[in-house]
């Protein structure tokens, strides 16, 4: 299951596009669907996925529901949902029962805006953020022994959300304290003690989109180089942060969605998922690191863009919605080893593939309309990611190892340990031409940490950016 930031329920012009959030274990999913009425309403829709087909079954209520409310699936199959109401969020629990929706009032939470963090990792815990001008304050909205409660209150503008281990101890969030946006890391069990995460340059803005906690592999934005770039590290390595030209469209956007699982201590062999927007339509993106290409796939039409699955079978799962067939998941085998030909996308069920039509400016896999009986991709060799020196175009910087967490406050300099005037580092190792890592996801030398920490989570500090090897070309 991909552990990365969810994105919330939105209007949309589709009676059938409203945005997906699947469940921890990946059994259910949840989102806004609307009836396709002159109203057009809202109402909760429930999917499950762990059967043999999928199927939804709404959950409304008695009154039509806010484009705005959100929705978080449980394992357990309910449903929590977050409804604003005047100068609060009220938060509620919805489950099927009989014919109708059964709904379960869990409190509500006085805030002016409060957004759901993505599905903790467990699946029965269910936490928000309420960032305000200087603080944000994490709550724990369901799993608490009396409704929704504090967990702690962060100095800083927190976005963002990944979940960085399986047992939902370490949160990632992205803050933006004094003009600059850090990622930090939340300890909830140490009372949501708080340390830095990533700092590729001190003047940067550094941000964690996805985080695959079995391999240790981190796909993060950083405006390092002079503008945004996506970039992959590894954590608890002291290898640098990669920059991949084949990461860089020329147009159009790039979004990880979810990452292959099962690749222990193997970040460079973790298959990625993307979703590319552009003037020609959505695409499907898979990226390998140790590959200086991006392969890019016809999206299933209907694809819920931003949600998928990756399966420890080593399937990637598209959930769809059309007219036809509101409730469908498509999949893609991705084999476990190196890519060399990738079975196309098919549909659980029957859905006919539309030809995109304009100018393309790679190779693309085209199907025209009708059953999927296309043959493997052409694979399109990317650029070659350059080693060029600073400045260049070439960022140097670091997924920094997790500090020993301290209570939590604003950051007022340098991370212990490190000169005046570093941004703490890891850079791009000389000879690196092929973008290839020998980054390794086993942790250098530590201090106490509890057994119960996953090794490359190890607790350590982080290389300073001058100390730190430069590039030689």
């Amino acid at each position: 299951m991909t552990i990365c930031a969810t994105e919330a329920a939105t209007a949309s012009d589709s009676p059938h596009r409203a945005a997906l959030t699947i469940a921890a274990d990946g059994s259910y999913a949840a989102r806004l669907a609307r009836h396709d009425d002159a109203a057009g309403s809202w109402f909760p829709e429930r999917w499950t996925l762990s059967g043999p087909e999928p199927y939804a079954v709404p959950l409304q209520g008695t009154q039509p529901e806010e484009p705005d409310s959100a929705l978080l699936p449980l394992t357990d199959g309910r449903v929590l949902i977050l409804r604003r109401v005047a100068d609060r969020f009220a938060v509620s629990l919805l489950y099927p029962a009989g014919p109708g929706t059964g709904e379960l009032l869990l409190g509500a939470v006085p805030a002016p805006e409060l957004t759901l963090l993505p599905p903790a990792p467990g699946g029965t815990l269910g936490y928000a953020l309420a960032p305000e001008a200087r603080t944000t304050t994490l709550w724990l909205l369901h799993g608490g022994a009396d409704g929704p409660e504090r967990v702690t209150r962060i100095p800083g503008r927190c976005t963002g959300g990944v979940w960085l281990d399986r047992s939902g101890r370490l949160l990632a969030l992205d803050r933006e304290l004094d003009g600059r946006t850090k990622t930090v890391v939340v300890d909830l069990e140490r009372g949501g003690e708080t340390g830095l995460l990533l700092q590729i340059t001190d003047e940067s803005n550094d941000r964690l989109l996805l985080a695959d906690p079995d391999s240790g592999l981190l796909l993060v934005r950083s405006d390092a180089p002079g503008h945004d770039r996506l970039g992959w590290g590894v954590l608890g390595s002291s290898r640098p942060v990669r920059f991949p030209e084949c990461l860089r469209p020329a147009e159009g956007t790039l979004t990880p969605f979810a990452v292959q699982p099962g690749q222990m201590l193997a970040p460079e062999s973790c298959a990625v998922a993307f979703r590319r927007e552009a003037a020609n339509g959505t695409w499907l993106g898979i990226w390998r690191p140790s590959e200086r290409q991006l392969r890019h796939f016809p999206a299933p039409e209907g694809w819920l863009a931003g949600a998928g699955l990756w399966t420890a079978g080593g399937e990637l799962l598209l959930p769809y919605a059309t007219e036809a067939e509101p409730c469908g998941v498509a999949r893609m085998a991705v084999p476990l080893g190196p890519v060399e030909c990738v079975e196309p996308v098919r549909p659980v069920r029957g859905v006919r593939w539309v030809e995109t039509p304009g100018p393309v400016e790679t190779p693309w896999l085209m199907d025209t309309p009708g059953p999927v009986e296309a043959a493997g991709p052409v694979e399109a060799a990317g650029p070659v990611e350059a080693a060029g020196p600073v400045g260049q175009g070439q960022p140097l910087g670091s997924v920094q190892p997790v500090q020993s967490m301290q209570p939590v406050q604003p950051m007022q300099g340098p991370p212990s340990g490190a000169a005046a005037g570093s941004g703490g580092g890891i850079v791009l190792d000389a000879g690196d031409a092929d973008n290839r890592s020998t980054a390794s996801a086993q942790p250098q030398a530590a201090g106490a940490e509890p057994r119960h920490v996953p090794a490359h989570l190890g607790m350590r500090r982080p290389v300073p950016l001058q100390q730190a090897p430069q590039a030689a070309r």
